[in-house]
C-alpha cells in the first residue's frame, strides 16, 4: 500500500509541475503551424502532417533532419557504437538510438544477456578492492581519533568523508565537466544527467556528444564511456 501511495504522489506531483509547460509547448506548436501554413499558401495540413510525421519518425531512429547538420558522424560509428553497447550492459538504456534490422535486435539480446551478469561481477569485485582501501582509511580515524571521539562519532565522520568524495568524484567534477563541454546545458542539467545515468535510470532526454558541433563526437563518446564505467564502480 505504501507503494501504491507513493507512485501516486509521485504521479499527481509531477503532474502539477510538468502540465502547464506542456500546455504552454502545445500552444505555441499550435501557433507555429497555424502561422507556416498562413506563409506556404501551397502546403495543406495534410502534406505538413505527413512531414512532420516522417521527421519525427526519423528523429526516433536516431537521423537528424535538421538542415544545417552535416551528416559526417554516423550513429553507428565506433565511438557511438561503443557509447551504446556500455548503455546496454549497465542497463542504462538512454534509448536515443536502438537497432534498426532484426539481426540487430537479436544481437542486442544475445550481448545484453552475456553483458550485463559480466558487468555486475566486475562492479562487484571492483567495489570489494575499494572496500579495502575505505576499511583502512576507518583504521586510521579509530587509530589517530579513538582517544578523543566515539566510535559511533568516528563511524559517521568516516561515512560522511565518503560521501563527500563520492559526490564530488561521481557527481560534482563530471558535471562541471559537461557544463564547459556541453554549449546547452547548465549545471543543473549535467548534474541531472550524472544521477539519472549512475542510478541506471537512463531517461535519455540529455545525451553527451550529441551536438552537431562537437569536432570529434566521436572520441568525445569513448572518453565519456570511460568515464561512466569508473564513475559506476565509484557509485558501487
Amino acid at each position: 500500500m505504501f507503494i501504491v501511495v507513493y507512485l501516486a504522489l509521485g504521479a499527481w506531483i509531477f503532474q502539477l509541475l510538468e502540465t502547464p509547460w506542456e500546455i504552454r509547448e502545445m500552444e505555441t506548436m499550435r501557433i507555429l503551424k497555424a502561422s507556416f501554413l498562413e506563409q506556404h499558401g501551397c502546403l495543406t495540413g495534410q502534406t505538413l502532417e505527413k512531414f512532420i510525421v516522417a521527421i519525427v519518425e526519423a528523429d526516433d531512429r536516431g537521423v537528424s533532419a535538421v538542415s544545417n547538420v552535416t551528416m559526417t558522424e554516423l550513429n553507428w560509428s565506433f565511438g557511438q557504437s561503443l557509447f551504446f553497447t556500455s548503455t546496454i550492459i549497465t542497463t542504462i538504456g538512454y534509448g536515443h538510438v536502438t537497432p534498426n534490422t532484426t539481426s540487430g535486435k537479436v544481437f542486442c539480446i544475445i550481448y545484453s544477456v552475456v553483458g550485463i551478469p559480466m558487468t555486475f561481477i566486475l562492479i562487484t569485485a571492483l567495489a570489494e578492492r575499494l572496500r579495502i582501501l575505505t576499511t583502512y582509511v576507518l583504521h586510521v580515524l579509530n587509530y589517530r581519533l579513538g582517544h578523543l571521539l566515539s566510535l559511533l562519532r568516528i563511524r559517521l565522520l568516516h561515512l560522511a568523508g565518503v560521501c563527500v568524495m563520492v559526490l564530488m568524484v561521481a557527481f560534482v567534477v563530471p558535471s562541471a565537466a559537461f557544463t564547459m563541454l556541453e554549449p546547452e546545458w547548465g549545471f543543473m542539467d549535467s548534474f541531472y544527467y550524472c544521477y539519472i545515468s549512475l542510478t541506471t535510470i537512463g531517461l535519455g532526454d540529455y545525451i553527451p556528444g550529441d551536438d552537431p558541433h562537437h569536432s570529434n563526437p566521436s572520441l568525445y563518446k569513448v572518453i565519456v564511456t570511460s568515464k561512466g564505467a569508473q564513475k559506476s564502480c565509484m557509485r558501487e
